[in-house]
């Protein structure tokens, strides 16, 4: 039980002793104290001043006397500044907490609470490699579910895979036009690198015929339409649509071959799926919503035979759900994929991790399911968010201008091994122990670079500054837990108790109550779906303990009593680094 949830109580039964009145612990605000007060944590009294009809500060002062005398094992002095009654934590409170945790492996952790969630994530298009978009995409989804599981839920990992469409049929007209019957295996290049290079082939053709067709006098309007490599397009996915064997096998070659890049990429960026759903399979039950719709008269048919919903009433506008020629839309596809993972695992949540420009979109597709009575739809939640750029700006696939996952990685194991060289502190490892280590450095600053910023906020990502070991990043926080082990190596065995009475420094005492708070930490990320929350906590931590650690020696301490505090403090720290670390997905080395 968090030191908070203890106060609480005892606060509401001060109020009812001293004046009468209940109060609800939902009415109480507690903080923790500002560094510039004594104290640890802070009652806002403001919310009882009308009801009570005293001042803040009489409030304050009978409010902290009677704590303090009704529970000295917890409380030993306050004070009242203005509108805030500043309560100071008894030092035996700290160490008792601090013995009983320090080696729980399962701090921070919750049973399991029946409830079911569902994290849609990932969900890459296989006529492209995954990117570095997709990667904030992946480490977001991963983490979430990860914790919420740690939270007590049951968690189900799914990816949907956009496996049909005009975007898919642009690569495999370039590969028929271009590739001379070329493969991966030929070319020795990775599936989904070698099928993104026909889909910027396509642009750069189709651009090339679109300036000729101009030149020889057509209007641009037209020649976009009328450019034979487009025309050969939409011929092809009118082709696939029909089932038209020879396109619908070279889909099937060709999508195999970015399949088994896809896996190489999950397999190293740490992304699993409990189900995989692709959309050439969900595009056909998503329309017998349609008709389901129509006959509920939830939604209408137009005269050209398209169908649609009237979303205006909820400040939307007319959504299309079918076109004309009976063909399915991404809103189609959605609503059969919906009833298709419900119908698969019955879930009390369905989070969809897609970047905030399908903000609309999420939006009309639970008005919609609402509309057709689903009992799921309450239970959609798009965590959306914000886009990823590089510093020279924003990425475009069709111009061959985003970066690979894979070479991004890449990039950054190299830039991992010249800043661990820099620093020169691995001259006893094997060549294996470097290779190891390079890769965990190098996930750990990109994962930690791209999770410390809310999901809601578009972010720049700058790879030098990801791997500084003295910043706001990811090897910062690994620094410190290899650093924390390199200490706790000198003493192994186990840990003498501390006894009660021993009185606590100031950083002393900083670090267990930022070690206590971890739970609540935890409960903030599930609340807001939300990952910051976790690596924002990490680095703080990670910071606090670097202050106390420069202060103060663990294995020279003053005294015994205060060595073996310190030997706690270390390993809860190192603990709850590695814990919370874990649920960004980041591996934390023993040595570094």
């Amino acid at each position: 039980m968090s030191i908070i949830s203890q106060i609480k109580p005892l606060v509401i039964k001060a109020l009812k002793d001293l004046y009468g009145q209940d109060f609800s612990e939902s009415e109480l605000t507690i903080n923790t104290t500002k560094p510039e007060f004594d104290g640890d944590y802070t009652l806002v009294l403001f919310s009882f001043v009308k009801q009570l009809k005293k001042s803040p500060e009489l409030l304050g002062a009978e409010i902290g006397e009677a704590l303090v005398k009704a529970s000295p094992d917890i409380f030993t002095a306050h004070n009242v500044i203005k509108g805030f009654l500043n309560l100071t934590i008894a030092d035996n409170y700290w160490i008792n907490f601090l013995q009983a945790n320090y080696n729980n492996a399962t701090f921070g952790s919750k049973p399991a609470n029946g409830r079911k969630v569902m994290v849609e994530y990932s969900s890459p298009n296989t006529n492209k490699p995954i990117h570095l978009g997709h990667l904030r995409n992946n480490f977001l989804g991963w983490s979430v579910a990860q914790i919420l599981k740690q939270s007590g839920y049951e968690t189900v990992k799914s990816c949907i895979v956009n496996d049909r469409g005009i975007h898919i049929c642009k690569s495999m007209i370039a590969w028929q036009l271009f590739a001379n019957g070329a493969t991966p295996q030929s070319t020795n290049t990775k599936g989904d690198h070698f099928v993104g290079e026909y889909y910027v082939r396509f642009n750069d053709e189709y651009k090339k015929q679109v300036e000729e067709l101009v030149a020889g006098g057509m209007k641009k309007e037209d020649a976009e339409k009328e450019a034979p490599i487009m025309k050969g397009t939409q011929q092809m996915l009118v082709d696939w649509e029909n089932g038209k064997p020879d396109v619908i096998e070279l889909w099937k070659k060709m999508n195999g071959w970015v399949y088994e890049g896809f896996d190489v990429t999950y397999k190293r960026i740490g992304s699993d799926f409990a189900k995989t759903y692709y959309e050439s399979e969900t595009y056909l039950p998503g329309k017998k919503f349609v008709e389901e719709g129509l006959k509920q008269g939830v939604f209408f048919r137009k005269e050209d035979g398209s169908v649609w919903i009237d979303l205006t009433e909820e400040g939307l506008d007319e959504k299309l759900v079918l076109r004309k020629d009976g063909t399915s839309v991404y809103i189609t596809q959605d609503l059969g994929l919906a009833q298709e993972k419900y119908e698969d695992f019955k879930y009390d949540e369905s989070i969809y991790v897609i970047a905030d420009e399908q903000n609309y979109h999420m939006k009309v597709l639970k008005l919609i399911l609402k509309k057709l009575g689903k009992p799921y739809a309450d239970g959609i939640y798009h965590l959306s968010y914000g886009m990823v750029e590089l510093p020279s700006g924003r990425m475009k696939s069709r111009e061959g201008t985003v970066v690979d996952a894979d070479d991004m990685i890449d990039e950054m194991v190299n830039v991992a091994k010249n800043k661990t060289e820099e620093l020169g502190k691995v001259k006893d490892f094997t060549t294996g122990e470097l290779k190891e280590l390079y890769d965990i450095i190098a996930l750990g600053a990109l994962k930690f670079f791209l999770l410390r910023v809310d999901p809601k906020k578009r972010m720049i990502f700058n790879p030098e500054e990801s791997i500084d070991f003295h910043g706001f990043t990811g090897p910062f926080v690994q620094y410190t837990h290899a650093r924390i082990k390199s200490i706790l190596r000198k003493e192994q065995g186990a840990r003498n108790k501390v006894q009660v009475g021993t009185s606590l420094l100031m950083l002393e005492k900083d670090l267990i109550i930022l070690l206590e708070q971890y739970p609540a930490v935890i409960e903030q990320a599930v609340v807001e779906h939300n990952p910051s929350v976790i690596a924002i906590y990490a680095f703080t931590l990670s910071k606090s303990f670097n202050t106390f650690y420069t202060e103060h020696s663990v294995m020279n301490a003053e005294s015994e009593e205060k060595k073996q505090l310190r030997l706690q403090l270390a390993t809860m720290t190192a603990n709850v680094i590695a814990s919370g670390m874990g649920l960004l997905g980041i591996r934390v080395p023993e040595r570094m």
